[in-house]
Parts: structure tokens; C-alpha cells; sequence
């Protein structure tokens, strides 16, 4: 098990799924979590269940500008500069592209691609002027890697997340703060167990595992990112998919 103990780490989209997971396994190594998410009572339950002396909830609507600026002058006040940021917080609805329209491509774009953006330069700044370095995690998809039928806008958006992730790695090096990416395949959340259960079966049989992700494997590889063993690491993109996707 890595160790983070001492550090503080700020998990958006963390009330449930994977992101909950992600704030429970870093918690468990020793962070003290902001547990943000944009349905308070549920990162109020998340925190409770993590304990007081290791989270705390935060609200947070990653696609309104004046909420991110909430959440980061909260986190600041309340808990100081953050060591770890895991962008997680992701928002879809599977339809067939030529069905959608451009309100369905905004809300998309602003809270898969732009929440991640407005979050880093939010955080980072103050991450930067400390002078002690951190780590960037962020959360994409295997569908920003090589495509996703019915996911035509969210894919882009997440392969926008890829590019983002290696262009601020290159930025902030300097600074000590290294930024990743991890791309989970299909992972058992509440969102995905709302898809039809043919779906959820022709997912899980087109895994070479012949099952889909549980939440903790994909905050496994999120802790790892977060730890120090990985400070030489920066501007990696890692799937989590069992094997369903392969590209490099």
C-alpha cells in the first residue's frame, strides 16, 4: 500500500461510483480527502463513511465557473493547498450522435472536458507557488482513446481530457507536479447499471475477463499516480479496461 499520509487530496465527482472509491482508497493511505461533488448529500454520506479525521464534503458544479471557485477557496480556508487532484467528476448519456443536439454537446463538453480545466486552474496555481510539487490525476475514458458507439461527443470531450493531461504535464514539471490520466473501461457504478442488462452483458462478455471493472480497481490505479513511487511519471495515459482496448 502506497502512503499519503499528511497529504491532502481533492476528489470531484467523489459522492459515488468510482469517484467515492477514489476518495475511500486515499483516505485509506493516509490523505485527508475533499469529498466534492455536485449532490452534497452524497458526498456528506461519502465523508461519513470515510470518517472526520480523513474527509470532509465540499460542494461542487464543475461546469459553473463561480462553484469551482467556491470549492477552491473552501478547500484552501479549510484544509490548505492540496497535494493530489482527481478530476472524476463525468456526466453522458448514450444516443446515437445524429440524435443529439447542441445543448446535449454542451452540457457534455462542459462537464467532462471543461470541469477538469477550470478545476486544475483553480488548484494549481496555489500548488505551484508552494513550491512542493503534487500530483494531477484525471479521469478519461477508454472512449476518448479509441471511440465509443453512442458516445460520439462524451469520446471526444475525454480525448480532450488525454490531450489536456499532456500538455499540463509538460507545463508544470518544472514545478514538480506531475499529471496523469487514467482511462477506465466499463466499471460497475449507478450509471452503468442503468443501461439495458443485454448491454450490460455484451460489455462484460467482450472483456477478455468476461467482467467489468469494479470501482476500487480503477481507484487502485489512480493511487498509484498519487503516490511517490510515481514522481518520474508524468503525461501517461493508463487504461483500465481489462484488456477490452489494447491501442497504445
Amino acid at each position: 500500500m502506497f502512503e499519503l499520509e499528511g497529504s491532502i487530496a481533492v476528489v470531484t465527482g467523489a459522492g459515488s461510483g468510482i469517484g467515492r472509491a477514489i476518495a475511500e482508497t486515499l483516505a485509506a493511505q493516509g490523505a485527508r480527502v475533499a469529498v466534492a461533488d455536485i449532490d452534497l448529500e452524497a458526498a456528506r454520506a461519502a465523508a461519513a463513511a470515510i470518517g472526520p479525521a480523513r474527509a470532509e464534503p465540499f460542494p461542487v458544479d464543475v461546469a459553473d465557473q463561480a462553484s469551482v471557485d467556491a470549492l477552491r477557496d473552501a478547500v484552501l480556508g479549510r484544509l490548505g493547498v492540496p497535494d493530489i487532484i482527481v478530476n472524476n467528476a463525468g456526466w453522458d448519456r448514450a444516443q446515437p450522435f445524429l440524435q443529439t443536439d447542441r445543448p446535449f454537446w454542451e452540457k457534455v463538453v462542459a462537464i467532462n472536458l471543461l470541469g477538469p480545466i477550470a478545476v486544475c486552474r483553480a488548484f494549481v496555481p496555489a500548488m505551484v507557488e508552494r513550491g512542493a510539487g503534487g500530483r494531477v490525476v484525471n479521469i478519461a475514458s477508454d472512449a476518448g482513446r479509441v471511440g465509443s458507439t453512442g458516445e460520439t461527443v462524451y469520446a471526444g470531450a475525454k480525448g480532450g481530457v488525454i490531450a489536456f493531461t499532456k500538455s499540463l504535464a509538460r507545463e508544470v514539471a518544472r514545478a514538480g507536479i506531475t499529471v496523469n490520466c487514467v482511462c477506465p473501461g466499463p466499471t460497475d457504478t449507478p450509471l452503468f447499471r442503468q443501461q439495458p442488462e443485454r448491454i450490460q452483458e455484451a460489455l462484460a462478455n467482450a472483456i477478455p475477463f468476461k467482467r467489468i471493472a469494479r470501482p476500487g480497481e480503477i481507484a487502485a490505479a489512480v493511487a498509484f499516480f498519487a503516490s511517490p513511487e510515481a514522481g518520474y511519471i508524468t503525461g501517461q495515459v493508463l487504461s483500465v479496461s481489462g484488456g477490452l482496448t489494447m491501442a497504445g
